[in-house]
């Protein structure tokens, strides 16, 4: 392969042949041959010489710059000296998204948030990034309010949403908190909203509802679902009864029947029924091993996961101190505290609040 020696500005990133004397993009000078004034060691020469290749030079211009540099770049906004938007152009918002990702004016290197120098260069963050960047972490720690992380998701772990405002629509698309990738969440799916200075969940009438980690025992009716490790349930009770003849006087040939206190039925993807088990005792236990119904591929189950139990026309649902958590589908809204965990589409999501 050709390759052909360069000069790469300083500045800009922008390539030239070996000979130019200044930028052609923002005008600083390229010249390394002639006497350059002495240096502190800590600040880089202007222009780098590299290697490029013939058949791919890399050619920039000021709309291609670093997306910290250029996303807070607008047409009408003077440029400073280094041929970036002026400090005192910017508003709060734009000062902020540099603030999050800044790359040194000087070499072009990011600079993590806890840090006040260029770790390459030393040259210093300017003071206005600085003061944004405390105004954007005290964003936050608003007291009072809440941010939800993204525990579980398809590779994108680890994400925070801060909840600053009165209401989030959680969906697929054209929402405050978009997950275009899960198609088990509707287009809109769930409300997260404050009301009396509590956080609230509401399910907006999603296909696939919404899910709140069990916290010891509670109750639950016939009709409920539960989400434990990569199963989901629904809980029917006992049925009723129908052992009288046919319309011509014939009863219906079938198994011995026993009475039983309530069912659990396993939900396929696609709403079809999976398999079913009956309590014929006022407790039924799922796991991954040795319990009523069990499920030993399931890496998300626990050995003993969780127990539905029967008393006095009362039904529970106890959590064994599973791993991974049971998990309830909320009916209409339910109002969260530091520490809970959801469920939407495929996304597990903590709730961390912020003490008043």
């Amino acid at each position: 392969m050709e390759l052909e020696l360069g000069i790469v500005c300083g500045h800009c990133d922008t390539y030239s042949p070996i000979r130019t004397a200044t930028c052609p993009v923002c005008g600083n000078d390229l010249a390394i041959l002639r006497e350059q004034p002495t240096r502190r060691a800590v600040t880089p020469p202007p222009a780098a010489i590299m290697f490029e290749e013939k058949l791919q030079p890399r050619r920039m211009t000021p709309s291609s710059l670093p997306a910290a540099q250029g996303s807070a770049h607008r047409a009408d906004a003077p440029l400073s000296s280094h041929g970036l938007p002026a400090a005192t152009t910017l508003s709060l918002e734009e000062l902020m998204d540099q603030a999050k990702h800044f790359v040194c004016r000087s070499c072009s290197t990011p600079v993590p948030v806890a840090h006040k120098f260029c770790g390459r260069c030393g040259a210093a963050v300017p003071p206005e990034i600085l003061n944004a960047r405390t105004q954007f972490f005290g964003q936050l720690q608003v007291p009072g309010k809440a941010k939800l992380i993204l525990i579980r998701g398809e590779g994108v772990e680890g994400l925070s949403y801060q909840l600053n405002a009165e209401q989030h629509i959680v969906g697929r698309s054209d929402q405050q908190l978009v997950f275009p990738d899960d198609p088990f969440i509707s287009p809109k799916h769930a409300n997260l909203f404050y009301r009396n200075n509590k956080l609230v969940v509401r399910d907006e009438g999603s296909l696939n509802g919404v899910y709140l980690r069990v916290r010891g025992t509670i109750d639950i009716e016939p009709g409920d679902f539960v989400l434990a490790g990569e199963q989901l349930f629904r809980i029917d009770g006992p049925p009723k009864t129908q052992d009288g003849p046919g319309p011509d006087g014939t009863y219906f040939y079938s198994s011995p029947k026993h009475q039983f206190l309530f069912r659990i039925t396993q939900l396929l993807q696609g709403g079809g029924e999976g398999m079913s088990v009956l309590a014929r005792t006022p407790a039924l236990q799922l796991g991954r091993e040795g319990g009523d119904l069990n499920f030993p591929t399931d890496l998300y189950m626990s050995a003993s996961h969780t127990k539905i139990e029967e008393a006095a026309g009362r039904l529970t649902l106890t959590d064994l101190n599973s791993r991974n958590g049971t998990y309830l589908r909320i009916k209409e809204e339910r109002e969260l505290s530091h520490g809970d965990y959801l469920f939407i589409g495929r996304k597990l999501l903590r709730v961390e609040i912020t003490a008043a």
